[in-house]
């Protein structure tokens, strides 16, 4: 059965691959993204839904204008940025910007798509282990840790309200990914990264939703 999924930040890095891997499989994707991208433009079963800024209110009316009647299957939030702080020199406007974006900007787009979601519906909200509290042991990332735990309480809030209509919800880490938000430094490559996050939301179920995955399969504490 074909599957339409939504991904923001669909253009590049883990939002691509998963695009790529969806498409791959026989799923319909709807790329959400700023600019698209030559490698997502040129996968099959693909709209691409450009010039949305996740942050921007006019934008998410857009978005969801652009939705009108069709049906969801899984929506995954994948937008997200990376800046760095350190104690006594906190760019408060890089941490504010984090926020609306990692934390603020997934909860307007799950909102704004609650009337394409029905029983059996799933949500996917792309975090990351740095808003984890029992796992900080080195500090600093004031922005990105702060934003990240804030996104994920939306998360588990989503998981409560929207139980009784049978949407589950899915917090995951992607895990250390070689991506331009990571300088390309990391541990696994995106294709890795997306096939472990495919994983999770397939086996995403109601008796397991609002729990904080890593894309191995790894249960997070928070």
């Amino acid at each position: 059965m074909t599957n339409n999924i939504l991904i923001t930040g669909a253009n590049r890095g883990i939002g691509l691959a998963l695009a790529q891997g969806y498409c791959n499989r026989g799923d319909y994707v709807y790329g959400v993204c700023r600019q698209s991208s030559v490698e997502l433009s040129s996968l099959v079963n693909v709209s691409i839904i450009e010039g949305i800024d996740i942050t921007d209110e006019l934008d998410i009316s857009t978005l969801k204008a652009s939705l009108n009647n069709v049906h969801l299957d899984i929506v995954i939030n994948n937008a997200g940025i990376l800046n760095d702080e350190a104690l006594g020199n906190i760019d408060y406007q890089s941490i504010e910007r984090q926020y609306a974006v990692n934390a603020l900007g997934p909860l307007r787009v799950t909102e704004a798509l609650l009337d394409n979601l029905n029983s059996g519906s799933k949500i996917a909200l792309v975090t990351s282990r740095m808003g984890s509290i029992a796992d900080n042991s080195s500090g600093g990332r004031y922005g990105y840790r702060m934003s990240k735990a804030a996104l994920n309480a939306a998360g588990m809030s989503l998981a409560q309200d929207l139980k009784s209509e049978q949407i589950s919800v899915a917090i995951l880490h992607p895990g250390y990914v070689q991506t331009d938000m990571t300088n390309h430094t990391g541990i696994i490559n995106s294709d890795e990264a997306a096939r472990g996050l495919m994983q999770r939301i397939d086996e995403l179920s109601l008796d397991n939703s609002g729990s904080f995955w890593h894309s191995n399969g790894e249960l997070l504490p928070w």
